[in-house]
């Protein structure tokens, strides 16, 4: 097994330098439920998680993984798209996290757009910190979304640079689309 990681493995080391207990974080995606678990434990029982999806099955799954490990107290699932999520968090947040594309094991004809995701940055932009960071897991190709890799990496490459670092790693010798990692550090308001 490779130790630079996939993207997913990756986005978990970026997200541990700078997630503490205490804070106040965001999984835009809940999914299965991984980042929202991950999210919960480096937070811990001071800190608090807002966990977003447009589909019960995915809040399901995260709840019974968060109940296995006794995680639920910290966590605020929420059933509504990420683009709303300014409606539900009041406060400022260190750390938020996207998988885009479609809910593994999941209907593929519901998946993450351009149009909704790149909203949703926008506010995750506005509620985070100076220091916080963005990871975008960005699953793209077939069915899960050429159009919106497009037009978020394009979005995210206009950045203003004295307020953002955005870097974007990508495999360029694997096969089938692999996922790509951007990470948005706020550096200023």
């Amino acid at each position: 097994m490779p130790k630079i990681g996939n993207s997913l493995t990756q986005s978990h080391k970026y997200i541990e330098h700078f997630v503490e207990e205490g804070d106040t974080v965001i999984d835009a995606t809940a999914g299965n439920g991984s980042d929202t678990v991950f999210l919960a434990k480096l937070v811990g029982e001071s800190g608090h998680v807002y966990s977003f999806d447009v589909q019960q099955i995915a809040l399901d799954r995260t709840a019974e993984k968060l109940d296995s490990l006794d995680l639920r107290d910290r966590v605020d699932l929420i059933n509504d798209g990420h683009e709303n999520l300014d409606n539900y968090v009041k406060s400022k947040v260190k750390a938020v996290m996207f998988n885009l594309g479609y809910l593994p094991r999941g209907d593929h004809n519901i998946g993450t757009r351009a149009k909704t995701t790149i909203t949703a940055i926008q506010k995750s932009m506005e509620l985070l910190v100076v220091g916080g960071i963005i990871s975008i897991v960005v699953y793209h190709g077939g069915d899960s979304g050429f159009d919106e890799k497009i037009q978020v990496i394009e979005y995210l490459g206009k950045l203003e640079p004295k307020k953002y670092v955005v870097m974007k790693t990508e495999f360029i010798n694997q096969e089938n689309c692999p996922p790509i990692l951007v990470c948005i550090e706020k550096i200023s308001e």
